[in-house]
C-alpha cells in the first residue's frame, strides 16, 4: 500500500467513477481497478460495491477515506516543506458567516501579530460547507456557530454567543415589554440560507413548539438580513454580536428569549485525525479571548415568553 494507492482511492471515492480517476492520473481504467483491488486485498475488506455499473463506497471504505485524506494531506505538506526552498508555514481557517462577520478579522489580525511568518488563508461559508471542507482536508481548522454532525470532527465550544429576536425600532414589537411566542406566527421573517447553524437552531426551536415560520426573505448575508429587518419590517433571529452597532444607533430593537433556548457557542472544529500543529494551537488560544459577550447587559430589551 502506497500514497499513490490512497490518492487513486480518494479520487474514485470522490468522483464515483474509475474512469475519472484514470483520466486524472493519466493511467488506464484497468490500472485503477487493480489499485482498488490491491487495497481491498491488503486490508481484507470490500471498499466499493458495484451495483448497476455504479460504485457505492462501503462503511469500511468511508472509514479508510477519512484516514486517507489526512495521510495524503500530511504527506503532501511534508513534500512541499522538504523540497521548496522558500517554504512558509500555512494555516487554512474556515469560518461560518456569523463568525466571519463577528470576530474572524480580529482573530486573524491577532494571529498574525503572534505568528508573522505564517501564511493565512480564510474561507467563509455556512456550517454545512465548512464541515465538508474539513472532512476533505481542504481546511485545517474551523470556527463555527452551528453543530457539526460528523463523528470524524472534534468540536470544542470556545466562545459564548446567543441569538436574539431582532425587529426594527418602528415595529409594533418594539413598543412591547413582552412578546408571546404565539404572536410570531403572524410575522414575516428574514432567514439565513439552508445549511446555516443559526437557521437550524431557530427552525428546531419553532418546530419543537409547533410553530411554522413565514419566510419573506432568505439570504446568506448578515447585512441583507439586517436590512430586511430595518427597512422591510421583517423579524430575524440573529447573533447579538451582529447587531451591536444597529442597537447603539437606534435602528434595531432586541427581544430576548428568557428561557435561554437560544444560548450557544462558537466552536473550534478540526478533523480527529488531523495533526494539531503549533499554528492551530496558537489560533485556538486566540479564539478563547473572545469568550464572553455582555452586550445584553448594556441595553433595554423586550422579552419573548411562551403563550
Amino acid at each position: 500500500m502506497t500514497i499513490r494507492h490512497l490518492k487513486i482511492f480518494i479520487e474514485v471515492a470522490d468522483s464515483g467513477k474509475m474512469s475519472m480517476a484514470a483520466a486524472k492520473f493519466f493511467i488506464s481504467q484497468p490500472t485503477v481497478s487493480q489499485v482498488i483491488r490491491e487495497l481491498e486485498e491488503h486490508y481484507g475488506v470490500l471498499l466499493f460495491e458495484r451495483l448497476c455499473k455504479k460504485l457505492f463506497i462501503t462503511e469500511k471504505g468511508k472509514k479508510l477515506l477519512s484516514y486517507a485524506r489526512s495521510v495524503v494531506k500530511q504527506f503532501d505538506d511534508m513534500e512541499e516543506m522538504m523540497f521548496q526552498a522558500n517554504y512558509v508555514d500555512k494555516i487554512k481557517i474556515g469560518a461560518t458567516i456569523t463568525v466571519g462577520n463577528c470576530i474572524l478579522s480580529d482573530v486573524i489580525k491577532s494571529f498574525k501579530e503572534v505568528n508573522p511568518e505564517v501564511e493565512t488563508y480564510s474561507y467563509v461559508n455556512n456550517t454545512r460547507d465548512i464541515e465538508e471542507k474539513l472532512l476533505r482536508s481542504e481546511l485545517d481548522i474551523g470556527i463555527v456557530e452551528g453543530k457539526v454532525k460528523s463523528p470524524d470532527l472534534i468540536s470544542i465550544p470556545e466562545v459564548n454567543d446567543c441569538l436574539i429576536l431582532a425587529c426594527s425600532t418602528k415595529h409594533s414589537f418594539a413598543r412591547k415589554k413582552t412578546v408571546k411566542l404565539s404572536e410570531l406566527a403572524y410575522e414575516r421573517f428574514a432567514m439565513r440560507e439552508q445549511g446555516s447553524g443559526t437557521r437550524e437552531l431557530f427552525e428546531r426551536y419553532m418546530m419543537e413548539n409547533g410553530m411554522e415560520i413565514k419566510i419573506a426573505f432568505e439570504g446568506n448575508s448578515s447585512a441583507s438580513i439586517k436590512k430586511a429587518v430595518m427597512e422591510n419590517q421583517c423579524l430575524a433571529v440573529i447573533s447579538i454580536r451582529l447587531v451591536e452597532e444597529e442597537i447603539k444607533n437606534g435602528y434595531i430593537h432586541v427581544i430576548q428569549n428568557m428561557e435561554c433556548d437560544w444560548d450557544r457557542s462558537f466552536s473550534v472544529v478540526y478533523h480527529k485525525n488531523k495533526l494539531v500543529t503549533n499554528e492551530m494551537k496558537s489560533l485556538i488560544d486566540i479564539v478563547k479571548n473572545y469568550k464572553h459577550a455582555d452586550i445584553l447587559q448594556r441595553i433595554d430589551s423586550g422579552k419573548l415568553i411562551r403563550g
